[in-house]
């Protein structure tokens, strides 16, 4: 039965990362949001929504449906570069406000954006721009706005990444059109440290963002939707500026108040939902005051029908982590990732991931392998088979597991070998293997996992070795658990249990 009201909460919620930035991204036909998709897989149930937290640091590109080509009436903007008299050396028409040359940018003195912009609601709004030097924004042939914007020297590279914005607060009226342009001249950019050149290298985002008079009234008016609804499901996520490409991340926090707001929330709505929408891991402080935490990455044009299919049940979330989510920053084993003299060592060695953390001891939020369905599993025995010679597999290991919960569902079996007494250096353990099984409530199947004869081989300097002696199998569903275990003896063949 479909709740009756929602609140859906969170700027992702509308605006959402579907992908990562640089030369991940792609500028897809049209984006489905969150709040869109919930909204079509739910027509009875009465959605409020709320901001709640600005996530985005500098300017959004515009929305595609929003804007509109000067000349030709379809969606997108001009785009000229000009000479220094003013006569244009390259036209084009881009769909989509948030450019980026990568040594291709045209030799030209200037460059310039025209757009006739309608917004969809009334009221304050910021327009402005993004990119290093100095531009001039126009709304209808008056300059609103004119600054130059810096950048330490030895940050150029990743502020052309990601670089600064500027923005100007304009009261605009739902539906009417206005004329935005953009000039940007290209002269006085600075040069990497080392001294190469930046020729034809350029972001350059035109965009807006939303005007914020309070941060607390934004997550005020989140918890009083929160607390009259049903359901709450906040979105929360990372920005441009936490991952993209030519820069590091300075720590793991979600970027602006999203984790005051998620507090909030779920301080006045025990049913709450947090989805999040981060391409790496983030800290996550309030994951036990929540219903739930559904991490669905960057989801893609399709997001907010996908969420709403797994959020409905309509589907089975299924996936299981690759990577290792810690409680808190400090216990993140390897955090020292700053090359010296321009070297990066990897003193960690073979301990890297899931197995550092294995090693350190420190238990993170959710480890290496971790991931919750809508069903229960048992695990119920492990047999371990030697198949005839020939086979491209050493050992096959049969899992028997049980679907004790009520409805179908998709379970991942993971495979770790360990050998605390060795002769070599090894991690605490290391996958080795895993197989995924469906099944239907009450109903017991087997997976099937295949191990190749690299899973218990080590590098001894020139080639690649296999100890003899007994080996640990732990069957787990992830990093850290062991569900079952048995011994698999190596003596120059390799011998199950």
């Amino acid at each position: 039965m479909a709740p009756a009201r929602v609140a859906v909460i969170g700027q992702s919620a509308i605006r959402p990362r579907t992908q990562g930035g640089g030369s991940a991204t792609v500028v897809p036909a049209s984006t489905v949001s969150p709040l869109d998709g919930l909204r079509s897989a739910l027509p009875g149930t009465v959605f409020t929504f709320a901001t709640g937290a600005i996530v985005h640091d500098g300017v959004l590109p515009f929305a595609l449906a929003d804007i509109r080509h000067p000349d030709s009436r379809e969606p997108g903007v001009r785009l000229r570069f000009l000479a220094e008299d003013g006569t244009v050396l390259l036209e084009e028409v881009r769909r989509a406000t948030d450019l980026m040359w990568l040594g291709n940018a045209p030799v030209a003195a200037g460059l310039e954006l025209v757009t006739d912009y309608t917004p969809a609601v009334s009221g304050p709004v910021e327009l402005g721009w993004a990119v290093i030097g100095r531009t001039t924004l126009e709304v209808d042939g008056a300059v609103v706005h004119d600054a130059t914007l810096a950048v330490d020297a030895a940050d150029v590279g990743a502020a052309l990444m990601a670089p600064p914005s500027a923005a100007v607060r304009l009261d605009l009226e739902a539906g009417r059109t206005y004329r935005l342009r953009w000039s940007h001249p290209l002269t006085g950019i600075p040069s990497m440290p080392d001294g190469s050149d930046l020729a034809g290298v350029l972001g350059f985002t035109a965009g807006w963002r939303p005007w914020v008079e309070s941060a607390d009234a934004l997550i005020d008016e989140a918890r009083d939707a929160a607390r009259d609804a049903d359901v709450a499901i906040v979105v929360v996520g990372t920005n441009e500026k936490v991952e993209s490409e030519g820069f590091d991340r300075s720590d793991l926090r979600l970027p602006g108040r999203q984790d005051d707001l998620v507090r909030a929330v779920t301080a006045v709505n025990p049913r709450t939902v947090v989805v999040v929408s981060s391409g790496a891991p983030v800290l996550m402080p309030w994951r036990q005051d929540a219903a739930a935490v559904l991490l669905t990455w960057f989801g893609g044009q399709e997001y907010g029908n996908a969420l709403a299919d797994v959020l409905t049940g309509a589907v089975e979330p299924g996936g299981r982590l690759p990577t290792t989510w810690p409680a808190h920053q400090h216990d993140v084993p390897v955090l020292d990732v700053t090359p010296r003299d321009g070297v990066l060592r990897y003193d960690e060695g073979l301990h890297v991931g899931y197995r550092a953390w294995l090693r350190a001891g420190t238990e993170p939020a959710y480890p290496f392998g971790y991931g919750l369905g809508y069903t229960t599993w048992s695990y119920d025995e492990v047999r371990t088979v030697v198949p005839d010679d020939g086979a491209v597999a050493v050992l096959r290991v049969d899992v028997d597991v049980t679907n004790t919960g009520s409805r179908a569902g998709r379970e991942v079996v993971q495979v770790y070998l360990a050998r605390p007494e060795s002769s070599v250096e090894r991690p605490v353990r290391w996958l080795a293997g895993h197989a995924q099984v469906s099944a239907g409530p009450g109903e017991t199947v087997t997976a099937t996992i295949e191990l190749r004869a690299r899973a218990f081989e080590h590098w001894d300097g020139s080639g690649w070795a296999t100890e003899p002696g007994t080996f640990t199998l732990v069957v787990g569903r992830d990093a850290w658990s062991d569900e079952l275990v048995a011994p698999v003896v190596v003596e120059g063949t390799i011998r199950g249990a």
